[in-house]
Formats: C-alpha cells, sequence, structure tokens
C-alpha cells in the first residue's frame, strides 16, 4: 500500500498540469474499450455473481453487484458525459480590485490523491477514475472482495485509456490485494493521500469515519421520505411514490417512509397499497395508515429509522405539512427526500425547511444520482455539510486557493 500510495502521489504531479484534451482523450478511449469489451467484463462478473451466491450475498448486494446491458452501456455514457463537461481546474472566479490595488480571487484545483473505498458496485470502479482524472486528482479505488473480477476487468480498461492519451497508468490503482488490513493502511496514508470516500453498508463508513486519519467525504444512511400532501395531484403521487420504492430496492435514494396527509389518506393510500401488493413490497404501517390499508404489519418505532434497502416500506398517516417536516427531521438522514402537492407556497416551505442534500417537489426520489443531475457520473454521495453535499461530481472533487495579482505592491 505504501508503494500504490507513492505511486499515486507521483501521478497525481503529472495531473496536475494535464491539458484537458489529454484527459477527455483518456476518457473517450476508457468508454470505448468498456463498451468493446462489454463480453469480457460480463463474463468476469458472472464468477463474480456465481461467489456471491455461494457465499450467501443478500439480494440487494447481488442486484448491485449485477453489470447488466444497460449498466455497462451508462458506465461509457457516464465517461463520455464527464469528457463533454467542462474542466473545472483552473477555472478562476470572484476576481476583484481591493482598495490597495490587487486584484484578489480564486482559482479551483484538484484535490490531489483521493481514495476510494467501496463495496458491490463495479461500476463505480469507471466512474470513480473517471471523475477523478477529469478533475486532476490520482486515484487509489479498493473494491469489495465479492467484486474482485469485475473490478479488475474495468481496470483494463482504464489503463488502456490513459495510455491512449499518454498519461500516467498510475493515475489509477485498483488495489490487488483482498485482504481488509488494506482498508486500514489507506485510510491512513495521510502523506500520500489527500480524501477518502467510501461507499457500502453503514457499518463500513461508520468503520472508516472512526479511524481515517484523512478527512472523509461520506454518507451513513439512505432514509428517504416521499410526503403525499392533502392538495396533491393524485395520479402524480401514485406514479411518484411507486417509482420511488419499486424501480430499484438496493439504493440509497430509494423511498424507505412514504408519509401521507391524512386529508388524502383514504384517496390515495387504497390505490397505492394495492400497486405495492402487485410488485411484492410487504407495507408495515402506523395506526391510521392500517385504518384504511388493514393488511398492513405494525410499524416500529425501528421502521422510522430503517434503511430497508428491500422491497418494504413504512407508511405514516400525518396531521400536516407541519408534521411531515417533524418527522423527517427527526428520523431522516438528510440524504433525499420530496413533497408531492400543487401547493406552491407549501413546496416553497418544504424546499426550505427540509435540511436535506436533495430537496425534491412532484419528482421521484431516485433521481438523487450524479448521473441523472448533469454531473456525468458520481463518486458519492454526501450528507456532509462541509465541502461537499449531495452528488459529488466534478466541482466537488477540486477545491479552490486564493489567487493575487499585483503589480509591485507592497503593504503599507
Amino acid at each position: 500500500m505504501e508503494g500504490v500510495g507513492l505511486r499515486a502521489r507521483e501521478a497525481a504531479v503529472v495531473l496536475y498540469r494535464a491539458r484537458t484534451a489529454a484527459k477527455n482523450r483518456a476518457l473517450t478511449a476508457m468508454a470505448d474499450a468498456i463498451a468493446r469489451r462489454r463480453a469480457g467484463l460480463q463474463a468476469e462478473n458472472a464468477r463474480d455473481l456465481d461467489a456471491g451466491r455461494a457465499n450467501g450475498l443478500s439480494g440487494a448486494m447481488l442486484d448491485r453487484l449485477t453489470l447488466t446491458d444497460a449498466r455497462i452501456d451508462a458506465m461509457a455514457e457516464g465517461l463520455r458525459q464527464i469528457a463533454a463537461l467542462p474542466d473545472p481546474v483552473g477555472s478562476i472566479s470572484d476576481m476583484a480590485y481591493r482598495p490597495t490595488g490587487i486584484q484578489v480571487g480564486r482559482m479551483r484545483v484538484p484535490l490531489g490523491v483521493v481514495g476510494i473505498i467501496y463495496e458491490s458496485r463495479p461500476n463505480v470502479t469507471a466512474d470513480a477514475a473517471g471523475l477523478c482524472l477529469k478533475a486532476g486528482n490520482a486515484c487509489i479505488l479498493r473494491g469489495g472482495s465479492e467484486a474482485i473480477h469485475s473490478n479488475r476487468a474495468i481496470a483494463a480498461c482504464i489503463v488502456e485509456g490513459l495510455e491512449a492519451a499518454g498519461l500516467p497508468i498510475d493515475a489509477v490503482q485498483v488495489v490487488a490485494t483482498t485482504d481488509r488490513a488494506a482498508v486500514g493502511a489507506l485510510i491512513t496514508m495521510d502523506r500520500h493521500v489527500d480524501v477518502i470516500v467510501p461507499r457500502g453498508g453503514k457499518s463500513l463508513i461508520e468503520r472508516i469515519s472512526r479511524e481515517a486519519t484523512i478527512p472523509v467525504i461520506k454518507h451513513l444512511d439512505g432514509v428517504c421520505h416521499v410526503y403525499v400532501d392533502d392538495r396533491a395531484d393524485l395520479d402524480k403521487a401514485v406514479r411518484i411514490a411507486v417509482n420511488a420504492k419499486t424501480q430499484r430496492y438496493g439504493t440509497c435514494n430509494t423511498m424507505e417512509t412514504l408519509l401521507v396527509a391524512e386529508g388524502i389518506a383514504g384517496r390515495v393510500l387504497p390505490v397505492l397499497a394495492e400497486q405495492y401488493r402487485a410488485a411484492g413490497v410487504e407495507l408495515r404501517g402506523c395506526e391510521r395508515t392500517r385504518a384504511v390499508v388493514a393488511d398492513c404489519v405494525v410499524a416500529t418505532e425501528d421502521d422510522w429509522y430503517a434503511e430497508y434497502l428491500a422491497p418494504i416500506l413504512a407508511i405514516r398517516v400525518v396531521d400536516d405539512l407541519d408534521a411531515a417536516i417533524a418527522h423527517i427531521r427527526r428520523y431522516g438522514s438528510q440524504h433525499t427526500d420530496a413533497i408531492v402537492t400543487e401547493d406552491f407556497p407549501r413546496a416553497q416551505r418544504f424546499l426550505a425547511e427540509v435540511d436535506s442534500s436533495s430537496v425534491m417537489v412532484n419528482a421521484s426520489t431516485r433521481f438523487a444520482d450524479g448521473f441523472e443531475y448533469g454531473l456525468g457520473a458520481e463518486i458519492g454521495i454526501s450528507t456532509d455539510k462541509l465541502h461537499a453535499r449531495g452528488p459529488v461530481g466534478l466541482e466537488g472533487l477540486t477545491s479552490q486557493k486564493y489567487i493575487v495579482i499585483g503589480d509591485g505592491h507592497i503593504r503599507e
């Protein structure tokens, strides 16, 4: 790991001054390699899936691990979108003259070396490599042992792209060992690594947050809510609430708790319950929910905190908007929360008062994603309040330094 860190730091020096055209050539070549090697990627992914089933991986973990045609297409498209985005490195903002005559502004610069630790999702290998490269950072990628064959296959595509553009292949390094000691080493390599980004289960992120001696960009839970206001359009409410839960179960932006205003519960809950049943979703509800949907399981206090990552949904009938916001404030994880309403002032209140990294009006929580936000891809979702928040794209992988321009000025 010490050698990996040294090589990453040396590569970061080259990337710091790399031209945008070279970075874009590398990204395009990576995308082309991924598309061209589709069959090989899926063959290696099948090895990981077979091992995962044999080792008893959960359905959610297996879903995250699977490289479908659509996900391979998305990896390649994400890299091409990153290539098409403006390069943030070197951009100057806020230049202004001071009374002394000097000009003061800020320049956007790479973070340096970024360590990414993740589980299951092999597409993170491509997303992280592309984003770090475009933002001028070297990266060290440590995927989970369950995706080792998939990650190595994707890494080969990344190396091909770097070589095609004449950039150092050590700019993106996939840790070859599955030994967990490598994680402990990576998160304490202060001399070589500038930022750690963990993506995975709560226990992994808690461990890294506790043990890292390097700044961490993270989120722990995705306890996402949709609140159906009593002034919601019924059709919109049904479409959004069904999509937010059933479009994909194992993601951090999937709705885990549905809040419904008492004034509309009798009309919307029977329709929703029927669609959830058809999708195989287990419903857990409060007393007022069960008065409308009799076959709901009784929800416990723990259900309001739960990130199921599974076809299970907690439902609570609340008095009004104030009660919905209070519930989200108490039980939410500051990830993504949405309101469905046709009342503009209520929508504005929800946007202003819900303190989450993404807050939505009349849209599914599943849109909380770097690709959907136009970032090309994302390195992860941050619920922190310092440096980066929400989907972390190119700008979140850079910092700023002050620049001063004078003409022989001295301080009196």
